[in-house]
C-alpha cells in the first residue's frame, strides 16, 4: 500500500481527476436527490438529512481511498440506490431509530459476508459472460439517457455528443471532459444553472440510539442485505472482473460492511461496491494505462470526502445544473463500459444465449418478489447456461 502511495503522483493524471468528479456528479445528480424524498417522507429534520448525507458521501470516500491504494484497483464504492428507494415506504412504516437498528443489523450481516468468503466464491462460480451480460443490462439503461434526454433540451446534449465524437476522432484521450465543458457553458448562456439557494457549510454529523425489533429485522433489515448483494454488490464485481481487475471480492466486502457499521448510528442506509460510476473510472478513457487507473479511485475518494463535508450545500452544487447535462455525460462516460462488457458477454458463442438472456432481463428494469432485475437476470443467465451447455453422459 505504502509503493502505491509513493506511484499516485506519477500515476494521477487530469483525465482521472475528471472522470471521478463525473462519477461523483453521477451518484450526487441521481441516487441521493432520492435520499431527500426519504428524509421527506420520514419526517427527518435538516440535520439529520445533512448526517445521513455526511455518513454515505464521507463513508463511501474514505472506502474508495483505502481499497484503491491497497488492491492498486479502481474500487469505487457508493451506497445502496435500490435500499434507498425502498425506505421511501419504509421509513413511514418504522421509525428513524428502527431504521438505525436495521442498518445495523445490515452492516453486520455483509461483514459475516465477507469474513465467511461466501460471496466471492459465488462469483467465481458464475460464468463471466452471464456477469458480463448482467453488467452490461445494468449500464444499458443509464447509457441510453443521452439519447433519452435529446427531445427535452436538444441543443444541449447534440452539442455534447458532437463535441465527444469530434474530440475522440481527433485523438484526445478523455473527450467526455470536452462533452462537459461545453455542456456547462452552454447550460451557463442558457441561463439553466441555478445557483441562488448555494450556502457553504460544514456538516455536524447527529448520533442516533438504535432501537432493534423482529419487525424492522425482517421487513427492512433483510430487504436491504439483500438489494445490496444483488443490486449493488454483485454488479460492482462485474465492473471489476470485466475490465480486467482480479481484485479479491472478500476483502472490499468486509470492509464495506465494517464502514457500514461505523456510519449507521449517523443515519448512513449502508455502503456497498460501486457499479455505474466504477464503469466510468475503470475504462481506459479515464487512465490509458491499466496499473495506473487507481488512481481515478482515489480521486473519487477524496471528491466524496470534500463534497461530503459540506453536506447540503454540495447537493445543492450539482442539483443546479439541467437534469439532461446529468443524463448526457453519464450516458457518454458509460460507452466504453458498455461496449467492454457487450463484448465479453458475446465472447463465447456457447455461452452467448444465458449472458443476452441475462442482459435483457436485466435491462429490462422489473422486480420481482421485492428483487431486482440484477439478481434474476445473474439466475436466469446461470440456467440457461447450464441448459444449453451441459453434457449429457
Amino acid at each position: 500500500m505504502l509503493g502505491n502511495i509513493r506511484d499516485l503522483p506519477s500515476a494521477i493524471l487530469p483525465s482521472a481527476i475528471f472522470s471521478a468528479l463525473v462519477a461523483v456528479l453521477t451518484g450526487y445528480a441521481g441516487p441521493l436527490l432520492v435520499v431527500f424524498q426519504v428524509a421527506e417522507v420520514g419526517k427527518l429534520s435538516a440535520a439529520q438529512l445533512s448526517s445521513w448525507i455526511w455518513a454515505i458521501t464521507i463513508g463511501c470516500g474514505v472506502c474508495a481511498i483505502l481499497l484503491s491504494l491497497w488492491y492498486r484497483h479502481p474500487v469505487l464504492c457508493a451506497w445502496p440506490s435500490a435500499g434507498s428507494v425502498l425506505l421511501v415506504t419504509s421509513l413511514a412504516t418504522y421509525t428513524y431509530s428502527e431504521a438505525i437498528g436495521a442498518y445495523i443489523i445490515q452492516a453486520i450481516l455483509l461483514i459475516l459476508l465477507g469474513v465467511s468468503g461466501l460471496f466471492g466464491r459465488l462469483m467465481d462460480v458464475i460464468p463471466k459472460t452471464v456477469v458480463a451480460g448482467m453488467l452490461g443490462g445494468v449500464l444499458f439503461r443509464f447509457g441510453i439517457g443521452v439519447f433519452s434526454a435529446l427531445p427535452s433540451a436538444p441543443l444541449l446534449v447534440g452539442a455534447m455528443i458532437a463535441t465527444f465524437v469530434i474530440m475522440k476522432r481527433l485523438g484526445y484521450r478523455a473527450p467526455m471532459i470536452g462533452a462537459m465543458v461545453v455542456g456547462l457553458i452552454m447550460s451557463g448562456l442558457q441561463g439553466q444553472i441555478k445557483l441562488d439557494n448555494l450556502a457553504l457549510a460544514l456538516t455536524t454529523p447527529v448520533v442516533t440510539a438504535p432501537t432493534f425489533n423482529f419487525a424492522a429485522t425482517l421487513g427492512l433489515a433483510l430487504p436491504l442485505f439483500v438489494l445490496t448483494l444483488t443490486g449493488q454488490n454483485a454488479p460492482g464485481v462485474a465492473v471489476l472482473r470485466n475490465s480486467g481487475y482480479d481484485t479479491p471480492i472478500n476483502g472490499p466486502i468486509t470492509l464495506t460492511g465494517i464502514a457500514s457499521l461505523l456510519t449507521a448510528p449517523i443515519g448512513g442506509n449502508g455502503i456497498n461496491l460501486s457499479a455505474i460510476t466504477a464503469a466510468i473510472c475503470t475504462n481506459p478513457e479515464s487512465h490509458p494505462d491499466k496499473t495506473k487507473r487507481y488512481s481515478a479511485g482515489v480521486a473519487y475518494g477524496l471528491w466524496y470526502v470534500l463534497f461530503g463535508m459540506f453536506g447540503a450545500t454540495a447537493v445543492a452544487l450539482f442539483s443546479s445544473v439541467p437534469k439532461a447535462f446529468v443524463a448526457a455525460i453519464t450516458g457518454l462516460a458509460l460507452l466504453g463500459a458498455i461496449a467492454s462488457a457487450l463484448t465479453t458477454a458475446m465472447s463465447e458463442p456457447k455461452e452467448r444465449d444465458g449472458a443476452l438472456m441475462a442482459f435483457m432481463l436485466t435491462a429490462s428494469g422489473i422486480e420481482l418478489l421485492g428483487v431486482g432485475a440484477p439478481f434474476w437476470g445473474l439466475v436466469l443467465g446461470v440456467l440457461v447456461n447450464l441448459v444449453l451447455t451441459y453434457r449429457r453422459r
